[in-house]
């Protein structure tokens, strides 16, 4: 028999982190940041006092050195709590974009930029979506041509999360610039990965995108016009930036799979307190049939899913600590959890308006925030819906059955 459960010191930080998120965000602080756009003050500093800023950088980092499990149920946590998903997307930028980021970094950058993030008075952020799509990386058009030990680098990168953070704070971006002709049948090769302090010279941000949710946490755009790069700034081997991109991916998918559970169990939730009150016809409408089996399939479902996000983050502690699988081997299970557990979500917050009639549809219930954040990852954040199918299609076929090769 598999032993599946949680470490007593898992189960510790995640009662901790549930004490300290009903303190920190609840739901009339996670509508306050919604309305006004932006995260309460000193907020950012406390979650990295709890020990939520870079949390996967490892100890002799200097970084928490929490494994993907415990990722994980940081970001249930945060998810259930922050249904807009502004902090979710904070922390998981940091978590997971952190770790690629501190993994392949030069000792400069750790110490100028990733000690200083994990102390939460910096920011480790993902740039890679660019004006001609997100999914398809090997087709960005940002280059670095190097000129002695600097790296020139040109382009422009288009609805990054965190922007205005970023600046705010001295922070920085995770970015790939093409340093080399692509050969033939090989359009992700010749890219290399570099850390962008967003206020080298020659980065400018070009705007702020008035997004439809999770608008705690800034989305915007920039340029960048002849930016000089030291080579301590480029992210492990020239020409293999596309690999570390994908890795970063990983992570990225796993714990948003994690922050949607955290979500959609918040929902239903919020939608049982409901339908166990609201009467109708004489009795409580949570005994009608039509709301009663939908609700137990959410449930079922829900708990489907949770179980195969562990799993999936149980398989990367595997991965990293003794090497037992391959990434390929583990991406299949990222995508399927990026897959579905944002549509899921979104489901069940529309399920769980619906319920609540009329009172559902206005800005009194706090389901709409749910409903607004968790879209921005169905359509597309790290990753597209349908890049996650191709992904699992191909490990499940073969590279031959690839669609666009």
């Amino acid at each position: 028999m598999v032993e599946f459960s949680f470490t007593e010191e898992q189960e510790l930080f995640r009662k901790t982190l549930h004490g300290w998120c009903q303190k920190n965000l609840p739901l009339e602080k996670v509508r306050e940041m919604d309305t006004k756009g932006a995260m309460p003050p000193g907020l950012v500093k406390e979650m990295a006092n709890q020990g939520l800023l870079a949390m996967t950088v490892p100890e002799e980092h200097g970084g928490p050195g929490a494994d993907w499990i415990t990722a994980c149920i940081a970001a249930e946590e945060l998810g259930y709590h922050d249904i807009s998903i502004a902090v979710p997307v904070f922390f998981l930028v940091q978590s997971s974009w952190g770790f690629a980021i501190d993994r392949y970094c030069t000792e400069r950058v750790r110490g100028e930029y990733v000690h200083r993030a994990i102390k939460g008075e910096g920011f480790l952020g993902i740039a890679t979506t660019e004006a001609t799509g997100g999914s398809d990386v090997a087709a960005f058009k940002s280059t670095a041509k190097k000129e002695g030990n600097e790296w020139v680098i040109n382009g422009e990168k288009m609805y990054i999360s965190g922007t205005e953070e970023s600046a705010k704070m001295n922070g920085g971006f995770f970015i790939l610039a093409r340093t080399a002709p692509a050969p033939p049948g090989a359009p992700h090769k010749g890219m290399t990965g570099f850390y962008l302090p967003i206020k080298a010279p020659g980065v400018e941000i070009t705007k702020r995108f008035d997004d439809v949710g999770r608008m705690g946490i800034s989305t915007g755009g920039f340029v960048m016009k002849n930016v000089r790069l030291s080579s301590d700034y480029m992210l492990g081997k020239e020409g293999e930036g596309f690999y570390i991109t994908m890795e970063g991916f990983d992570g990225a998918r796993i714990l948003i799979g994690a922050t949607c559970v955290g979500a959609a169990q918040r929902a239903l939730e919020i939608g049982m307190d409901y339908i166990k009150e609201r009467k109708a016809f004489g009795q409580s409408i949570g005994k009608f049939e039509g709301i009663q089996f939908e609700l137990a399939d959410d449930w079922a479902q829900l708990e489907a899913l949770r179980s195969l996000v562990y799993r999936t983050a149980w398989m990367m502690d595997e991965r990293y600590k003794r090497q037992r699988f391959s990434p390929l081997e583990v991406a299949r299970y990222i995508s399927a959890c990026k897959l579905k557990c944002p549509h899921f979500a979104m489901h069940v917050f529309e399920h769980a308006m619906i319920w609540m009639g009329a009172y559902g549809y206005t800005k009194e219930c706090p389901l709409e925030m749910g409903w607004r954040g968790v879209m921005s990852y169905c359509i597309g954040a790290e990753g597209a819906t349908n890049i996650q199918r191709i992904i699992i299609g191909r490990e499940l076929l073969g590279k031959e059955f690839i669609p666009y090769k």
